[in-house]
């Protein structure tokens, strides 16, 4: 039986991005190539013409959705890269510990603000119209922002890590709303809604930039939350599901039923045995599921190449389909700022002599490259 597979963060350094070729040393080197490796005819054997196997697979990571005001992992002004203590919450700690449920859930909704109203941005919409040419297969993302759903709804689109638009019952696996569930965060939590609307009128939330945000007291991270030093996280509360409030199940484990108990005010408390719920997000050390697994190395094995952008590669779930698409022989492109995890490999054997058809590496930004590729792909048409 194959191992889960989880989301671990990798703390390796990151080696100095290469560029391929050559010529794609510029933004405009950078667009010819990846031009070239995107229109390019599929290379592998026993392939039909005009078919999926002919078109591109991208994988997304933190870096395109930067653009938009979010932060990213590694970038310039990356969470690991300014906050050298920065650790995500695990899964296990989220199952089990109220008190870290109660943090997690408190710097989450200082955060989903910001989250909330960001849009896709140029990078994002390219995509779309790179899937209109007809370019594109599929897109997998890593990231939890929706933006790939909302830009491209016609396009599939893999959310490898989940999403954070919604919440999922630990217990009964009901899904609800986010924004409403921001709004219960609100009513739970008068002290903190305040403090909130002190944060937006002092305009500390309309940036994600860490330097901004770290002058008036905050540091912010790529999956939506806030951190904010020596804030009383113990005094939030936060809602149960209401499925298992009214209907509590049966616990699989002891075949009674489930405890699930709340405060004058709704709140979850301690007591309780299930009704949990938890953002619809693979958190680091969590497995992602089965069929999603399954989806996204479907997706590989039915494109002709894949194309990677804003991303590091560091999560293993995502570097596993890189390296699943490089053992099958499809050319690998790669858009962003910064090294890649293990991208000499990809690259080895890419001769000297390829301009874009065969492999590129291009250390630029998505939203400024991609859109002008687009363009001039539109222009080749016409």
């Amino acid at each position: 039986m194959p191992k889960p597979l989880m989301r671990i963060p990798y703390t390796g350094r990151m080696p100095d991005p290469l560029i391929v070729p050559r010529s794609a040393n510029t933004p405009a080197g950078s667009i010819a190539a990846l031009i070239d490796f995107l229109s390019a005819k599929s290379s592998r054997t026993g392939e039909r013409h005009g078919s999926a196997q002919e078109q591109t697979v991208l994988l997304t990571g933190a870096g395109i959705s930067v653009a938009s005001g979010l932060a990213d992992y590694r970038g310039t002004n990356g969470t690991y890269t300014l906050n050298k203590t920065y650790r995500p919450i695990y899964y296990n700690e989220f199952l089990s510990n109220h008190e870290a449920r109660k943090r997690y859930w408190a710097r989450s909704y200082l955060g989903w603000t910001n989250l909330n109203r960001a849009k896709p941005n140029p990078a994002h919409w390219a995509v779309k119209d790179l899937g209109d040419l007809g370019l594109l297969s599929s897109v997998i993302t890593q990231n939890v922002d929706s933006f790939h759903n909302h830009a491209h709804p016609s396009l599939p689109t893999i959310e490898l890590h989940g999403y954070l638009r919604s919440l999922v019952c630990l217990t009964c696996r009901s899904e609800y709303s986010r924004a409403a569930f921001q709004r219960q965060l609100s009513d739970l939590n008068p002290a903190w809604a305040k403090f909130l609307e002190s944060m937006l009128a002092s305009g500390a939330l309309d940036t994600e930039h860490p330097e901004e945000r770290r002058k008036k007291g905050l540091k912010t991270n790529p999956d939506g939350d806030v951190d904010l030093p020596d804030a009383p996280y113990s005094t939030f509360r936060y809602p149960a599901c209401p499925t298992c409030l009214t209907d509590p199940p049966t616990m699989t484990s002891t075949g009674e039923k489930a405890t699930v108990e709340i405060d004058a005010d709704g709140a979850w408390v301690s007591t309780s045995n299930a009704g949990v719920l938890k953002p619809a997000v693979i958190m680091f050390g969590e497995s992602i599921g089965a069929e999603v697994k399954q989806a996204a190395e479907e997706s590989i094995d039915a494109a002709g190449r894949i194309l990677v952008i804003g991303s590091s590669l560091a999560t293993y779930s995502a570097w596993r389909l890189v390296k699943r698409a490089h053992e099958r022989g499809m050319p690998i492109g790669i858009l962003n700022l910064g090294g890649a995890r293990g991208e000499e490999a990809f690259f080895a054997k890419v001769p000297a002599s390829n301009t874009g058809q065969l492999g590129v590496r291009c250390s630029q930004s998505a939203d400024k490259i991609l859109p002008d590729v687009v363009k001039s792909l539109y222009r080749d048409q016409r």
